[in-house]
């Protein structure tokens, strides 16, 4: 799948920390309590198999947790590509009537008609200034790239 053109790419700055050091501490508490397993004697018997099992599942779930480092956004000519936990969508400049970021919400997001709307998981509130500065460079890419509707009623002849 090829990428398209970008004027602009934002990603969240202080979540991927977060889910680097969840993701590796959640995998190596199931590691370290797979190694511990046949450790002393609880009544149950735990084979070589069931060790394998808890590291596998912690590797697992740290794997899940790293999803939330991937949210992206990219701005260009074709539209805004949006990127987040586990879908891709190249919004059309043509879909687009703004990009918000409403009061108390944690990410901003693209208006689209009809009172829908796509998460922009890229542009966090915890990056505080950064996500200010992010979203006054895709509102100037949105004024320089929304065409403006054309209404046939205000048009002179």
């Amino acid at each position: 799948m090829t990428q398209p053109a970008a004027d602009l790419e934002v990603k969240p700055y202080l979540t991927p920390y977060f889910a680097y050091g969840a993701a590796f501490l959640i995998a190596a508490a199931h590691i370290a309590v797979g190694f511990l397993l046949k450790v002393g004697s609880s009544g149950v018997i735990f084979r070589t198999a069931d060790q394998v099992a808890i590291g596998v599942l912690g590797v697992i779930i740290g794997g899940l947790v790293l999803m939330f480092a991937r949210p992206r956004l990219r701005v260009g000519p074709d539209g805004l590509a949006v990127r987040n936990l586990l879908g891709y969508r190249l919004i059309p400049w043509s879909e687009v009537v703004d990009v918000s970021f409403p009061k108390g919400a944690r990410w901003a997001r693209v208006d689209l008609p009809d009172d829908e709307y796509v998460p922009l998981m890229a542009i966090q509130s915890v990056d505080k200034e950064r996500a200010v500065d992010a979203m006054d460079a895709v509102r100037a890419l949105v004024v320089r790239y929304r065409q403006p509707e054309v209404n046939p009623g205000s048009a002179t002849s």
